[in-house]
């Protein structure tokens, strides 16, 4: 998931196709619906994302009591209004009135501690919890942005590498010389691992791929101290798009999207993304990777529309796509996310399903 953090941004506005009353108010790759009137070209408004939670003074504020995702009616979610896609919500907050908007922008300041707002965590089934375990050694995965929120992330041309986005858990496997951890995106940014288990998702799907043994394979090419392997844990009974596999089967879906290692100095870096499936298909072991959609110069355009249409996980084209995520062909830094140099982008279809599951 993306970061949260609710900022002032300047906006650009759009006529609205479908309804006299109605514009769209650009803010990066985002529109979000808004009454026609409310804004002008360059003004400046705070930009509340998808994934927020709101409080019920500033939801009652905005008039959107019931109108939000949710059983509390309080989670932003992208909706179709009048057949265009709204994502997130624009608007001048009374709790802001007199502040300079702009300024707040420069500052990179985050709105949500003083609206209130905090980001919806999804909720863990329980064939993906257990026993939690200290893991101070685990590689953590990062939080991607999205590029529709920071286009900036790429630059024209510059060489990238799309895979496909699965809908699926993120799955942290941590190889150390005191032993190995595994746990979820979630679980991994507490600093926790799940306690070893043959009834858990994570467990079962590393050990029926034989990650371990990959990992110990990779220790010794890298010379590293710790190897960490990233893969989508997906199937039946994880999310709503199962591609053809079961979670609960003997060989639970699972697919390597990345790999990172350590050297004695406690350094991470990671395999870069066009060397990734060549270092993994020179192992004995053969792991799952990602489907590969996409190499060459970065088309913004071009991969926007590469995010839509059917997946190619399960080989029958069997749901629709969730969408891309990019990186640069050589691993680098980006100074707009001030981490990694990645990005996702989530087709329209994905987002606006019906009885989607959102775990984490």
């Amino acid at each position: 998931m993306s970061t949260l953090r609710v900022t002032a941004e300047k906006l650009t506005v759009h006529t609205h196709p479908n309804a006299d009353a109605l514009e769209l108010a650009q803010v990066g790759l985002y529109r979000a619906v808004v009454a026609k009137g409310q804004y002008q070209d360059g003004d400046w408004a705070v930009y509340i994302p998808e994934q927020s939670v709101l409080p019920a003074a500033l939801i009652d504020e905005l008039g959107l009591t019931g109108k939000l995702a949710g059983s509390g009616h309080d989670r932003v979610k992208a909706i179709r209004l009048r057949g265009e896609l709204s994502q997130g919500i624009v608007c001048r907050p009374a709790a802001l009135a007199g502040t300079d908007l702009a300024a707040a922008h420069a500052e990179g300041r985050d709105f949500a501690p003083d609206l209130g707002i905090v980001k919806w965590v999804p909720p863990i089934p329980v064939h993906m919890s257990g026993d939690v375990v200290a893991a101070a050694d685990l590689l953590h995965w990062v939080d991607i942005e999205n590029i529709k929120r920071y286009p900036g992330i790429f630059a024209p041309g510059e060489q990238v590498v799309a895979t496909e986005k699965i809908h699926g858990t993120a799955c942290l496997y941590t190889l150390t010389p005191d032993g190995e951890f595994v746990s979820s995106k979630g679980f991994g940014a507490k600093g926790l691992a799940l306690a070893r288990s043959d009834r858990n998702l994570y467990w079962r799907a590393v050990l029926a791929h034989r990650v371990p043994e990959a990992a110990a394979k990779l220790a010794a090419i890298f010379g590293a101290e710790r190897v960490g392997i990233f893969g989508e844990v997906f199937g039946q009974g994880v999310q709503d798009l199962a591609y053809g596999a079961k979670a609960g089967a003997e060989l639970p879906g699972y697919a390597v999207f990345d790999v990172s290692f350590s050297d004695a100095s406690g350094a991470v870096r990671w395999v870069d993304a066009e060397e990734l499936p060549g270092v993994l298909a020179g192992l004995s072991v053969r792991l799952p990777v990602v489907p590969q959609l996409y190499a060459g110069p970065y088309d913004e355009a071009a991969l926007v529309a590469l995010a839509e249409g059917r997946e190619t996980v399960s080989g029958t084209a069997a749901h629709l796509r969730e969408g891309l995520v990019v990186r640069p062909r050589r691993e680098r830094r980006s100074d707009i996310t001030g981490s990694r140099a990645i990005g996702k982008l989530v087709s329209d279809a994905y987002l606006t399903r019906k009885g989607g599951t959102e775990y984490e």
